[in-house]
């Protein structure tokens, strides 16, 4: 979650920090140096082999030193790897430019991968002086990278590679964005700086690093380039005096992998080989999530698990947001609001419910009196300045420290915090992880020189809601601890003039009053100002004193001088105080109580210095924090709200060109940790930051953004990026959106939407309205039928989940991933396939009840009817869609594997039995699997891999390997556009079927009324089967 918005009065406050540690202006801070004069490089000592080859290159002519020294001397290596992939780098002769670390994201092992060059389908070319290169695919001589289009220029903190691009191409990927999903090619720059990216704006850096783009060129074919750097660069798309692609970095060497195709998705897998195979996830994992940044406490959550239930809503996993921590401190629990006995109880109950439960862990650890702290200074784990005191920045806590992911001792510390804090005995018995903030994110202002006064500024850490004694009302499904408790209801009233900024708070004798203890002061409403007022839950029968505080835009608390008192009364009843005058004035005449800044000393040693030559850790006297070459960072500069980039990690690693794996690198220390724990399960690791590859280790959702149209629309390319392009293909985004305020028609087309995201949640945030699918019955019908139609189809895209583990085919893919040569299909953004037979077309014009669709040249059947529709290569218009229904069709040539019902958890589910669906294409036959495992554990000990054929003369037949014992059988088989029940002759393109106004079909199943043959049989899944239909 990114800083919530603040009152003027804050700012106010801040504005004097500001005065003494101005803050870089966020506007564009692109440098414009003139390159023109730079000469280029000749290359000499060329020697080559049947896999490659080196070169020496060298300065071609005077330095033009624009954004610092020209290096002089380089090399050049190139690998022909495999058939279909080409590795170039270039690199300083010393040695001594920062290059990726290996053992921090993985690359291909060209030793072993080596192949011929004459086996290859690249062909390296080059000229010697000045020096260029291109890429050819040789089984079509296209020319898929040419640098001859400007000079390459390397220097100190900067390198530009420019390669010339067809007229108009078709470019995907080069994320984290919001851009329209085919990238723009005028005038169009691409910063990589992850950042916290509030709202995700259009047109700016958001969260992760993933630079590599699909080219596509209809039927001359696909290839991919990737290039492994992880310093901040912009990437720059233009037709200015030709169409280009140009890299412009501020640091590292020129990595590229080169994948040849020639077909979308072959290159989808062959860059899977080059970053790695994505991580498979628990089945359980697939299904509803439900998350906010709010519950005010274990009753809240319990609350809305059960009003899940009530609804008829199948809920899987609930998740708790940082309000589970005691003063937003990672590694802690709220005493009052989340009290530990309660906490677990919640968890055994998800658990005997077949639920399951999940909690945020963010990466800045407070700096003050907390165990997480300590133990991370006792074991010298927190990132240091260079005079080794400890860096600092501001969070949500307020002040906080950084783990050094490099470190290996972190990883020890990691594993002790998750193994104490998530003891399955003694603590809080997560089944998955959420990782937030991990960019990394910090509130404060470069250069962060007073983080103490930022922090009270900024009111961090947040004044948590009032303590509750327990739930208000009877919940249904959970033991006596969550039901309702003898109290009282009293609202306070105080009558009390403010300055802007300054507030109201009460504090008192009673454990809701917070007992006299600032940080859990009950903050008070001015919605009636200047009569302010709040109630709360107070214990019955009892007497207490208590105050009204203002609480000054600085920390600083005005007290009164005495105590007031009040009697309680009877359970259940209520009580409204008379509206008081509050006998403080402001700002002047009265003592202040000042909230201390932590006195705790900085601890350890100076850093070693360890730069030395030939260690690729980055050459010395380089500009950390202001390079001569500025990205277009929206944050702007590189050090603001994130950790200042002259930092110096363990192994002499620099901050400035390892931002962009803090992220990456947390998320996998973490998984590790969550391995600690469980060691035979896999972990469900959901993170906010990415970094290519960061698919073979966690999940992605895709951050903070808005509940309005455009964000609705935008995940759906969003989610093709990581799913399709990045290899990181559990990702989804917020249901109904995470900032502002949903509306019952917007969260209901969301609510269809999200369950075609690999990853499904419900999130928003604190202060917006609540949007648990529950609250609006137009809302929860769609989320029943949506959710009972992910359910059934879950094992089908659990299997395509799976293949992409294995050979790097998307489960999810675009329109043009099918129909490569269809240009129709390349811009489309906004319509996919969920696994390889479902085509989602989902609503895309706000408050509307019909949509165009595109309908390839092939045949499709109508989801809900089984109507078929013969695509003719045209848009057409569906009308009369309801809002609690979304546009799917089955792909001719697939057979679908389904459970017969649909299930209130993941655990029932795996219990139902299987109907096949077979839609044969134009050509009368049709394919699918079904894949089958125990659904947790980490390493299989038997699988079924199913393969189902469907031959034009009616012939079924199933094989593969059924080592899986799973229970079930087949029950059914339909066959889609035959049989009694309607003509077999194709509709007309784009017509609706089943698109009903009432949502289209029963609560559990599919419903099915339409066109199509069904069979009943009793068919186990353990071995293969041959009949006719």
């Amino acid at each position: 979650m990114a800083v919530l918005r603040r009152a003027a009065g804050v700012a106010a406050a801040l504005s004097a920090i500001a005065t003494a540690t101005p803050v870089p202006a966020l506007d564009s801070r692109q440098s414009n140096g003139d390159l023109s004069s730079c000469p280029g490089y000749s290359a000499s000592n060329i020697q080559t082999s049947s896999t490659g080859m080196t070169a020496d290159l060298s300065l071609a002519g005077d330095a033009c030193n624009v954004y610092g020294d020209d290096i002089q001397d380089l090399t050049l290596t190139v690998e022909y790897q495999t058939d279909s992939r080409l590795h170039v780098l270039i690199q300083d002769a010393n040695n001594q430019v920062y290059q990726v670390p290996s053992d921090v994201v993985y690359r291909p092992d060209g030793n072993s991968d080596h192949c011929k060059e004459s086996d290859s389908d690249l062909k390296f070319n080059y000229v010697e002086n000045p020096f260029s290169f291109s890429v050819v695919r040789k089984s079509n001589d296209e020319v898929l990278f040419d640098t001859s289009a400007a000079s390459f220029v390397f220097e100190s903190q900067y390198f530009r590679l420019r390669t010339s691009l067809p007229s108009s191409p078709s470019l995907y990927g080069l994320g984290e964005h919001t851009d329209p999903f085919m990238l723009n090619t005028t005038n169009y720059t691409r910063t990589f700086w992850n950042r916290d990216a509030y709202s995700i704006p259009t047109g700016t850096n958001l969260y992760g690093d993933h630079p590599v783009y699909f080219d596509h060129r209809a039927a001359n074919g696909t290839h991919g380039v990737f290039l492994l750097n992880s310093d901040g660069m912009d990437v720059k798309i233009d037709d200015t005096n030709g169409q280009y692609l140009e890299y412009n970095a501020i640091g590292g060497v020129v990595d590229l992998y080169f994948m040849a195709g020639p077909g979308p998705n072959d290159v989808a897998q062959q860059y899977s080989e080059v970053v790695g195979k994505s991580a498979m996830m628990p089945y359980w994992g697939f299904g509803f999530h439900q998350c906010r940044y709010g519950y005010r406490d274990v009753y809240e959550v319990a609350e809305v698990v059960a009003n899940y239930s009530s609804a008829g809503i199948p809920l899987e996993t609930m998740w708790t947001d940082i309000d589970y921590m005691y003063l937003r401190r990672v590694f802690t629990l709220d005493p009052y609001r989340y009290p530990l006995d309660v906490m677990q109880e919640l968890v055994s109950t998800l658990h005997e419910r077949q639920q399951h439960y999940i909690v945020m862990v963010d990466p800045a650890v407070a700096y003050n009196n907390n165990d997480a702290y300590f133990e991370g200074v006792e074991q010298d784990v927190f990132l240091k300045r260079d005079n080794g005191t400890l860096y600092k920045g501001v969070v949500w806590p307020g002040v906080t420290v950084f783990p050094d992911w490099f470190d290996p001792s972190t990883q020890d510390y990691w594993n002790g915090q998750f193994g104490s804090f998530f003891d399955a005995d003694t603590g809080v018995n997560i089944d998955a992880l959420w990782i937030d903030m991990n960019e990394a994110a910090n509130f404060c202002n470069y250069p962060c020189a007073n983080p103490e006064a930022e922090a009270e500024a900024m009111g961090n850490p947040p004044r948590p809601p009032p303590i509750r004694l327990g739930s208000p009302r009877q919940i249904p499904g959970f033991p006596q601890d969550f039901q309702p408790v003898c109290k009282t209801e009293v609202t306070f009233r105080v009558n009390a003039s403010t300055f802007y900024g300054e507030n109201i708070v009460l504090i008192g004798s009673a454990l809701t009053l917070g007992e006299f203890d600032e940080s859990n002061a009950v903050s008070m409403s001015a919605d009636n100002y200047p009569v302010w007022s709040v109630t709360v839950d107070m214990p019955a029968d009892g007497d207490f004193t208590y105050q009204f505080l203002r609480a000054e835009p600085d920390g600083s608390y005005i007290y009164e001088n005495t105590n007031r008192t009040i009697s309680t009364g009877d359970c259940g009843s209520t009580d409204e105080t008379d509206v008081q005058s509050i006998t403080t004035s402001s700002p002047e005449g009265s003592s202040k109580l000042k909230r201390s800044a932590s006195s705790i000393p900085p601890l350890g040693a100076d850093l070693e210095k360890r730069q030395s030559s030939g260690d690729q850790k980055g050459l010395p006297d380089r500009d950390l924090i202001n390079p001569p070459y500025m990205i277009d960072n929206a944050a702007g500069s590189l050090s603001n709200k994130t950790i200042d980039t002259s930092l110096t990690h363990y192994g002499g690693w620099k901050e400035y060109d390892t931002h962009n794996l803090y992220g990456a690198m947390m998320s996998e220390a973490s998984r590790i940790a969550m391995l600690s724990r469980r060691p035979s399960l896999r972990p469900l690791v959901i993170t906010r930051s990415t970094f290519a590859g960061s698919g073979r280790q966690v999940g992605h959702w895709l951050g903070d953004n808005i509940s309005d149209w455009f964000h609705y629309l935008i995940s759906i390319s969003q989610m093709l990026d990581f799913g399709a392009l990045f290899q990181v293909p559990m990702v989804g985004s917020d249901v109904c959106g995470f900032g502002g305020n949903t509306n019952e028609l917007l969260c209901a087309r969301w609510a269809t939407l999200g369950a075609f995201y690999p990853f499904y949640r419900n999130h928003n945030e604190l202060g917006s309205l609540s949007q648990e699918f529950y609250r609006w019955p137009l809302v929860a019908e769609a989320a029943r039928n949506a959710i009972n139609i992910r359910y059934q189809l879950l094992d089908y895209f659990y299997t395509s989940f799976y293949e992409q583990t294995v050979s790097g085919t998307p489960a999810v893919q675009p329109m043009f991933f099918a129909y490569p040569e269809d240009e129709n299909t390349f811009p489309l953004g906004y319509q996919f396939f969920w696994g390889p037979g479902i085509m989602v077309a989902p609503v895309t014009e706000e408050n509307s009840t019909s949509t165009t669709v595109y309908m390839p040249d092939e045949i499709f059947y109508d989801f809900y009817t089984h109507e078929a529709v013969r695509g003719q290569g045209e848009e057409v218009t569906l009308t009369d869609i309801a809002y609690t229904t979304i546009p799917l069709y089955y792909k001719g040539g697939s057979i679908v594997a389904m459970r017969s019902n649909s299930s209130n958890t993941t655990t029932e589910l795996r219990k139902e039995d299987f109907t096949i669906v077979i839609a044969p294409g134009l050509d009368g036959t049709a394919e699918g699997s079904l894949y089958l495992d125990d659904g947790v554990s980490l390493e299989q000990g038997a699988t079924s891999y199913i393969h189902f054929h469907y031959s034009a003369n009616g012939e079924f037949r199933m094989e593969g390997t059924f080592d899986y014992d799973s229970g079930n059988s087949i029950t059914s088989v339909m066959v889609l556009g035959s049989g009694d029940n309607g003509d077999d002759d194709a509709g007309a393109p784009g017509h609706s079927g089943g698109h009903r106004k009432d949502g289209g079909h029963g609560k559990g199943s599919m419903g099915w009324h339409g066109k199509g043959s069904q069979k009943s049989m009793q068919i186990p899944l353990t071995g293969p089967k041959k009949f006719h239909v």
